[in-house]
Formats: C-alpha cells, sequence, structure tokens
C-alpha cells in the first residue's frame, strides 16, 4: 500500500493547472451582458451535453455512489431509471415552450406565464439558497476525503478547489464554464471507466465474481427491500425510479444551472440531443459506479484483501484509488474526483450569477441595465457567492453526514420539489393564475418544511419530496386560481407558448 505519493501530488497539480488554464483560454474574448450568462451561440451542442452530466454527476455522486453499493445493495441505483421519466416528458412538454420563448433564466418563465416579477424573484431566491447548499456540500466532501489521503489540511483544499472555480468562472462566463465542463466530464468518464476495469483486473473471477455477489450475497436487491409499497411514501423500487425521476426533472426545468444550459440554443433538434445524450452517460457512469462499489466489497470483504485506512463508506472508492492503483495513475484518478467537484462548482457559480442578475438585480432595479452593468454585476456576485460557499464548505467540513447522496436528494427534493410544482401548475393548467401560483407555493413550502423538519424520517422518504410538493402544488393551486377568477370575474388566458396547449 504505498497510499498517495509525491508524482501524484504533482499530477493533481498538473490537472489543476491546465484546467485552469484552460478555462483562461475560452474566457479570451470578453463578453458582455447575457453573451456572459447564455454564452455565444458557439459551443457545439455535444459540449454542452457533457456539460449537463458534469454539473449533475457531482462528486457526491462520484463517491456515494460506490460508497452504497459497496456498504448495501443497488436499490439506490434505480434512482437513475428516474431519467426514463424525466427526459421525455421535459423533452415532449417544457423544453419546446422554452425556446418558443426565448428564455433568460428558468424564473424568466415564470414571470412570463403568470405576469409577476414576484414570482420570478421568489423563484430565484430559492434556486439561490439551494445552489449555495449544494456548492458547500460538493467543496467539502471530495476534499474531506483527499485531505485524509494526501495528510493535507481540509481547509487548504476547500480553498484552492474555490479559488480556481472562481477565477474562470468570473473572467470567462458561460462559455468558459461549458468548455471546462466539458474537459473535466471526459476526464470524469475516462478515468472511472478505467478504474472498473482495473478493479476486475484484481478480482480474482473478475466480473463473474461481480455478478455472483448479485444473487448470492444479494447484492442487487436484498430480500427486505420491495418492489412496491402499497404506502407509496415509503422506500421501494417504484417509489426510487417515480421520485428520483420527479427528482431530476426538478434539475431538468426550474434548476438555473441546468436551464442555463438550454438557454444557450433555440434549436430543440439540439436541445433533444442533448437530452438524451446526457441521460446515456448517466446512466452508464451510474452503472460503472455500482459495479465498482460491488467489485471493491468482493475485493475486501469476500477476498480479504487489507483494508485501505480511512475506508469508511463514501470514502471507500478514493482510499482504493489511493492505496491499489498505479503511482501516477492514483493521481489521475483523483483529479477526476477533483473534476467531477469543480465542473459542478464553476457551474453554480455562473448559475447564481445569471439568477442574481437577470432574475433579481433587473427586476428590482428603477433603471434598464446596460451589458456592462449586468457582466459586473454577474462577476461580483460569483465572487461573493464563491467566498461564501468556500466558508460554509469549511464549517461542514466539521460535521459528518453518513452518506451525502441520499442527504443531498432530499434537500433538492426539498428545494427544487417546490419549485418543479409551480412550473407543472404553469406549463399544464390554463386556469392558473398569479394568486393561485402564489398560494400554492406557499403552501407546498410550508407542507414540505413540516415533514422535511417536524416527521420522523423513516414515517417519509426522501424520494416523495418532489411528488408531495407537484401533488400539494395542483391540489392547491388549481382551486385557488378558480376562486380567484370567480371572485374577481378575470377570464385572463396565458401569453401564447408559456403552456404545453395551443393558444
Amino acid at each position: 500500500m504505498q497510499g498517495f505519493t509525491v508524482i501524484d501530488l504533482i499530477i493533481l497539480i498538473v490537472y489543476l493547472a491546465a484546467v485552469l488554464f484552460a478555462g483562461l483560454h475560452f474566457a479570451k474574448r470578453e463578453m458582455k451582458g447575457k453573451e456572459y450568462f447564455k454564452s455565444d451561440g458557439t459551443v457545439p451542442w455535444w459540449v454542452t451535453s457533457v456539460s449537463i452530466f458534469a454539473t449533475l454527476l457531482s462528486p457526491i455522486s462520484f463517491l456515494s455512489l460506490a460508497g452504497n453499493s459497496y456498504a448495501g445493495s443497488w436499490l439506490l441505483w434505480f434512482a437513475q431509471l428516474g431519467m426514463l421519466l424525466a427526459i421525455p416528458v421535459t423533452i415532449k412538454f417544457f423544453l419546446p415552450v422554452y425556446s418558443k420563448l426565448d428564455i433568460d433564466t428558468a424564473y424568466h418563465y415564470l414571470e412570463l406565464r403568470f405576469h409577476s416579477k414576484g414570482l420570478r424573484v421568489l423563484g430565484a431566491i430559492m434556486f439561490i439558497i439551494y445552489q449555495i447548499g449544494r456548492m458547500s456540500i460538493i467543496m467539502y466532501l471530495p476534499c474531506m476525503v483527499l485531505s485524509s489521503l494526501m495528510n493535507i489540511n481540509v481547509n487548504i483544499l476547500i480553498i484552492i478547489m474555490g479559488i480556481i472555480a472562481i477565477i474562470y468562472s468570473y473572467t470567462g462566463g458561460l462559455k468558459s464554464v461549458l468548455w471546462t465542463d466539458f474537459i473535466q466530464g471526459s476526464v470524469l468518464l475516462i478515468g472511472v471507466t478505467f478504474g472498473l476495469i482495473f478493479l476486475i483486473s484484481q478480482i480474482d473471477g473478475g466480473l463473474g465474481a461481480i455478478f455472483h455477489e448479485f444473487t448470492a450475497g444479494e447484492k442487487f436487491l436484498s430480500s427486505n427491500e420491495p418492489l412496491f409499497d402499497a404506502n407509496i411514501l415509503k422506500n421501494s423500487v417504484f417509489l426510487l425510479i417515480v421520485g428520483a425521476g420527479f427528482n431530476t426533472m426538478g434539475s431538468y426545468v426550474s434548476s438555473q444551472d441546468i436551464v442555463q444550459r438550454f438557454t444557450t440554443t433555440t434549436d430543440t433538434k439540439k436541445l433533444n440531443k442533448m437530452m438524451l445524450a446526457n441521460g446515456g452517460l448517466s446512466i452508464f457512469i451510474a452503472t460503472v459506479f455500482y459495479l465498482i462499489g460491488t467489485g471493491l466489497y468482493v475485493f475486501y470483504q469476500v477476498q480479504g484483501n487489507q483494508l485501505p485506512p480511512a475506508a469508511q463508506q463514501d470514502q471507500i472508492f478514493a482510499s482504493w484509488i489511493a492505496f491499489e492503483l498505479p503511482v501516477g495513475v492514483t493521481g489521475l484518478l483523483l483529479a477526476a474526483i477533483y473534476a467531477a467537484a469543480q465542473s459542478t462548482l464553476s457551474t453554480g457559480l455562473n448559475s447564481v450569477a445569471s439568477s442574481w442578475t437577470l432574475d433579481i438585480q433587473e427586476r428590482l432595479s428603477k433603471k434598464q441595465l446596460s451589458f456592462e452593468q449586468q457582466t459586473k454585476i454577474g462577476q461580483y456576485v460569483s465572487l461573493i457567492v464563491g467566498i461564501f460557499s468556500i466558508v460554509v464548505a469549511m464549517v461542514l467540513a466539521n460535521g459528518g453526514v453518513k452518506s451525502a447522496y441520499e442527504w443531498f436528494n432530499g434537500f433538492m427534493g426539498l428545494v427544487l420539489g417546490i419549485l418543479i410544482g409551480t412550473f407543472i401548475l404553469g406549463a399544464f393548467t390554463k386556469v392558473a393564475n398569479t394568486f393561485g401560483a402564489t398560494i400554492a407555493f406557499i403552501a407546498a413550502s410550508c407542507v414540505m418544511i413540516y415533514i422535511k423538519y417536524f416527521i420522523p424520517a423513516d414515517a417519509v422518504s426522501i424520494w416523495s419530496y418532489s411528488i408531495i410538493s407537484i401533488a400539494v402544488s395542483l391540489v392547491v393551486g388549481i382551486p385557488a386560481s378558480l376562486i380567484y377568477r370567480k371572485v374577481k370575474g378575470d377570464k385572463s388566458v396565458p401569453a401564447p407558448h408559456t403552456t404545453i396547449y395551443k393558444n
């Protein structure tokens, strides 16, 4: 067991420098205003698709998916199949609407649909809170793992990661972020696939030993994990697929970091290609991670190889990388973990900057902001939010979360679930109006906060959060809109192209 060596450290530093250089290279041409937030239209669809993949696949997934498979079964793998629900619905109903409206941000849609600046600002605030929390977790998790492997203070690693992401997000806008995401996503795909191949070569019996564990060791699904539970609020394979599907759809439809990619083009064919390619990559890499987790279980628990130091659930994959891979390759694979973090972090910074500037600052400003002012505000927001996220990540590093993947999906379901309910209310009903949408938003928020913080965790699965929120939004929003229309004599109709129906 050689652990993390000086050579690995050099490779990791070279990689980080290369990413920073690439980000600055794509930032050469100064872009202002909406070009800074929406790119200049020259980025190919396949680059944007890998960028979406890299954004969604954070180190939370990189470390936790393998950890969950190692410590338990493949139950959570079924959450990836939620994309089979999320992608067709998004392609069929939401992308045509966004394309026709040529929206600036996800929450621009809320203003166009409900004629409400307030809802647009409210949606943006929810997203910014969610994204700051997400970025902090994304910095904290890999840096905690790398800190224990490299014997470097975790705070130093968090600061380095944050600073690099801030630099190229600040200077280059979305175009720089998209290209660096593409590079980091490619490194991640190649590195993780190589890791699986190398692990299989280390296991006596290879891939056959892993598949044997599926049945003999109940690694695929254990006997106490139901396919379906009549109480749809309890964990089951069915709930995982449907609940994760709505969670993912919440990201595609109402999360600015993903919707921002859709604003780079109004070509629906390119948008559909982005979605399908992203779905294929995501299911593929999740399967690779779960194979790695089961492979690590076979390698350590079944075949009795010595466990590396710091081999907790979310650290088992990184520990194997550090102590079992050849010198140099370890540096490349740990760079892939950093790649997963930085791509998500840089995207988060740029999306928060765009949402604050275009959704909040522009709505609240008495004067029309010039392109130069928009860009400058966006850069300052990137800087401030980046520093704040670094501080929060340092605070988190002193706490502990057993499985960051499950914790994060609960957080995502809480925030994005509330948002997606409002988007579905607007897109799928003609009757919904500003009053109904606002009441629905408040009701969904109250219900979800109550469930999250006052109901026992084993009573309501985190995977049902989005489903509950959408149901509350529709059950409250539609009657509230009808009552308001009746009382006020309101006969207004939605603006053209803001619903799935032909106006």
